[in-house]
């Protein structure tokens, strides 16, 4: 190495150390990109850590009892004890079971029918009768795996049922799986995307919207115009409604077309709540850049809006299975309530 090469590594350390100072004294004063680098992480750890649960528990249940005996006893109180199942109805006929059901107020409904003790202690292996929602096929399937081995230990503790071989149940379950019967991921996760698609290109096209207007010097522009400011803000998001209809379309016609998702529900009543799902976001996105002093920090908020709705409106992992305190967070998120809408719509 030549002593000219030498003589410049001082000054060039120095002047990496100045730029080095320089960032930082930057970065403190962008406090939304500091914030940001602190609370994404403690976020996701946050989510990942103790809301979000692959399997969920305490799925509400209804029971629709034909008769009322030991064996039936035994079987609610098993139902009560796992922490799979929270029975929430005790219902006496098929029409009750299937409103509950249909409302969404009840996951499983479990049928014990007539006679259901006196041929489980005859050794007869009656059928246990259940009725799932499989709208959610992880929710379900996990459940109604476990549904035997919980009855199961319950009547071995009966002594009034035969004993039988270990790989022998003294019943049968047979197994009713409502609106998905062949658990099709896709009926699932298709109209799902469609609130999250929606959800990210409305808070991001908006949330630009008036920050750009800002870096480019034309807000000063419109402001010395004879308009409010109310008609600006209407006039900025009224065009994102018909690009977000046009994206809603697309959708579900590809949605329908090569997933084979059906639409059974109103096209008229999805349309409105889409339309008011669609204004909400673009208000959020609209009050971002506003506050926002640039396009990056807009983004930033925008995606610090976007992770909890995406992780918490059940689309990526099951609503029930979540806790208390993270499925209150997730009512309030627009995206939960948009979820359930196009599911039932299309369902």
């Amino acid at each position: 190495m030549s002593a000219l090469a030498v003589s410049h590594w001082p000054g060039a350390l120095v002047r990496t150390a100045a730029m080095f100072s320089k960032e930082f004294v930057q970065l403190r004063r962008d406090r939304l990109t500091f914030g940001t680098m602190i609370f994404i992480p403690l976020l996701q750890l946050t989510l990942f850590g103790f809301a979000i649960n692959t399997t969920p528990r305490h799925l509400p249940t209804a029971v629709l009892a034909y008769e009322d005996s030991d064996v039936g006893r035994s079987i609610l109180a098993a139902l009560r004890n796992t922490t799979y199942f929270d029975l929430v109805e005790v219902v006496h006929s098929e029409s009750e079971m299937d409103g509950l059901m249909r409302s969404g107020n009840v996951l499983f409904g479990v049928e014990i029918p007539a006679g259901f003790e006196r041929a489980v202690r005859r050794g007869d292996r009656p059928a246990l009768l259940v009725a799932a929602d499989a709208t959610d096929p992880v929710a379900a399937g996990t459940a109604l795996g476990a549904l035997e081995g919980v009855v199961s230990t319950a009547l071995a503790r009966d002594r009034s049922v035969p004993e039988t071989r270990q790989s022998v149940t003294p019943f049968e379950i047979r197994q009713h799986r409502r609106y998905n019967p062949a658990a099709v991921t896709s009926l699932n996760i298709v109209p799902g995307l469609l609130g999250v698609i929606l959800t990210m290109t409305m808070l991001i096209f908006t949330a630009l919207s008036v920050t750009r207007e800002i870096e480019r010097g034309t807000m000063e522009s419109l402001l010395a115009m004879p308009i409010q400011p109310l008609e600006i803000m209407i006039g900025k998001i009224t065009p994102y409604i018909a690009i977000g209809f046009l994206q809603a379309a697309l959708i579900l016609s590809f949605g329908t077309l090569v997933f084979e998702v059906p639409i059974t529900g109103s096209i008229g009543l999805l349309a409105l709540l889409s339309t008011l799902f669609i204004a909400t976001n673009l208000s959020i996105g609209y009050t971002f850049s506003t506050i926002a002093e640039n396009q990056l920090q807009a983004i930033q908020m925008s995606f610090m809006f976007f992770l909890p709705n995406i992780l918490l409106s059940g689309f990526m992992f099951p609503f029930a299975g979540m806790p208390g305190w993270a499925q209150m967070i997730g009512e309030a998120l627009p995206l939960t309530h948009y979820i359930r809408i196009v599911r039932g719509a299309s369902c």
